[in-house]
C-alpha cells in the first residue's frame, strides 16, 4: 500500500488519495526529512520547501504534488535528476484570487468614496489569475492593461505595457511568480525607486508573492507620509510579518487570497488527476461530488443596482473585511499567522451562490463576474 504525506490544509486528500493508500497529514511548515522515510507521495503547499535537505531521507518517493500555482518552493532540477515525478496546480485558485481583488476594490471604493469606473488597473502578470481578473474588470467596465514582459515577447494578444506605464496606473494588482535573477526578475519589483514614481492615492494590491514588494521600502514610504492605499495578502518573511507595516496598510490578510473552498479543493483534485494520469489509472472521483452545497443557497437581487448594490452581493459571499479584522487581531506572531491559515473558515466562490432576479436572464455583468442564475 502506498504511503502518502500531505499538508493538513489541503481539503479532500483522504477522499481522493485514500483509495490509493494510507494518508498521513501534518502542518506543512513542520515537515522534515525524517518524515519522508518510506513515503511514496508527498503533497504540499507553498510553505513547504521541497529541496535536497528535505528529501535527504526520501528513500521511496515517487511523486511530489504542490496544490499551488507557483513552483519556486520546489527544487525541480533535483526532483527530475532523481526521477521523482512532480506537478503543480496552475490556475487552481485563479478565480478565488480574482474575487479577492474585486472584494478589496469594492471595500476601498466604499471606504474612500472612490469611483472605480474612472480608474485604470495595471495587472502585473497575465497568467491564469491575471486573465481571470481582467474578465471581472471588463464585466465592471473598469479599464485595465497587462504588464508581462515574458508573455508579451511571445507575441500574445492583448494590451501589454511596460513597468514604467504601470507606475502611472491608478491601481496596481500584482500576479507574478517570484523570479530572483535575470531580465524578468520580480523580487523587489516594487521598491523605493518604483514607489517614488506613483501618483498620490495609487492603490497597490499584492496577492502573489511577498518578495515582489520590498516591505521595508514600502514601510518607509508610508511612514514618511506617501499617500498610497495598500492591500497586502502576502508578506516578506512569513509567518513573522512586519507588524509596523501591517498597521499602516489599508487591508491586511494572512496569505489567504486563494483560499476559497473551490480553489483549495481544485488544487488537490488536479494533483489526484495527474497522479492517475502518470500511472495510467482511471479517474474515479469527481470534484463536484465532493463540494458541499453553499451555506447561502440563494440571494434575491433587484437588477436596479441602487436597490441591490454590487458590494452587497459580493460581501454576502466574501467580505474581505472579516479577514482583515482577523489578521490584525491574531497575526501578531508567526504561530498566529499560520493558525489563521490552518483554521481558515469555509469561503465559497461567487459561482456557488444562485442569484434570483426579476430580470430574465440574469444581467450579463453578473454572470461575467461569476455569479449564476437560479
Amino acid at each position: 500500500m502506498l504511503k502518502i504525506l500531505a499538508d493538513e490544509n489541503m481539503p479532500y486528500v483522504d477522499q481522493l488519495f485514500g483509495t490509493l493508500g494510507h494518508v498521513q497529514t501534518m502542518a506543512g511548515r513542520e515537515i522534515v526529512a525524517a518524515d519522508l522515510v518510506d513515503i511514496d507521495i508527498l503533497l504540499v503547499r507553498s510553505i513547504t520547501k521541497v529541496n535536497p535537505q528535505l528529501l535527504a531521507q526520501a528513500n521511496k518517493l515517487k511523486f511530489v504534488g504542490s496544490a499551488t500555482i507557483g513552483t519556486d518552493h520546489l527544487d525541480i532540477d533535483y526532483l527530475e535528476s532523481n526521477n521523482i515525478k512532480w506537478t503543480n496546480a496552475p490556475g487552481c485558485n485563479a478565480t478565488a484570487v480574482a474575487e479577492y481583488v474585486i472584494s478589496a476594490l469594492l471595500t476601498l471604493q466604499g471606504r474612500y468614496k472612490l469611483t472605480l469606473h474612472d480608474k485604470t488597473v495595471a495587472i502585473v502578470g497575465a497568467g491564469n489569475i491575471g486573465q481571470r481578473l481582467a474578465k471581472k474588470l471588463t464585466a465592471l467596465k473598469i479599464k485595465h492593461f497587462f504588464c508581462d514582459p515574458p508573455l508579451a515577447r511571445t507575441g500574445a494578444t492583448g494590451d501589454f505595457r511596460d513597468i514604467e506605464q504601470v507606475a502611472q496606473a491608478d491601481i496596481i494588482s500584482l500576479h507574478v511568480p517570484i523570479i530572483r535573477t535575470g531580465v524578468d526578475k520580480t523580487e523587489n519589483l516594487i521598491d523605493r525607486d518604483f514607489l517614488a514614481k506613483l501618483k498620490p492615492d495609487t492603490i497597490i494590491i499584492n496577492s502573489c508573492r511577498g518578495d515582489v514588494i520590498n516591505n521595508q521600502d514600502l514601510l518607509q514610504c508610508l511612514t514618511q507620509g506617501q499617500q498610497l492605499k495598500v492591500v497586502m495578502d502576502v508578506w516578506q518573511h512569513e509567518p513573522e510579518i512586519n507588524l509596523d507595516l501591517m498597521a499602516l496598510v489599508d487591508i491586511a490578510t494572512p496569505h489567504i487570497a486563494g483560499y476559497s473552498l473551490e480553489g483549495k479543493a481544485r488544487g488537490t483534485y488536479m494533483l489526484y488527476q495527474l497522479w492517475c494520469q502518470f500511472n495510467n489509472q482511471a479517474v474515479i472521483k469527481q470534484l463536484n461530488d465532493l463540494l458541499p452545497p453553499s451555506a447561502i443557497k440563494k440571494i434575491w437581487c433587484d437588477v436596479d443596482t441602487v436597490n441591490t448594490p454590487l458590494v452587497k452581493l459580493v460581501r454576502a459571499v466574501y467580505d474581505i473585511r472579516d479577514d482583515d479584522d482577523l489578521c490584525r487581531a491574531f497575526a501578531t506572531t508567526g504561530h498566529g499567522f499560520d493558525n489563521l491559515r490552518k483554521k481558515y473558515g469555509v469561503r465559497r466562490e461567487f459561482s456557488a451562490v444562485k442569484l434570483a432576479s426579476s430580470a430574465e436572464p440574469l444581467p450579463l455583468y453578473l454572470t461575467q463576474l461569476g455569479f449564476t442564475g437560479e
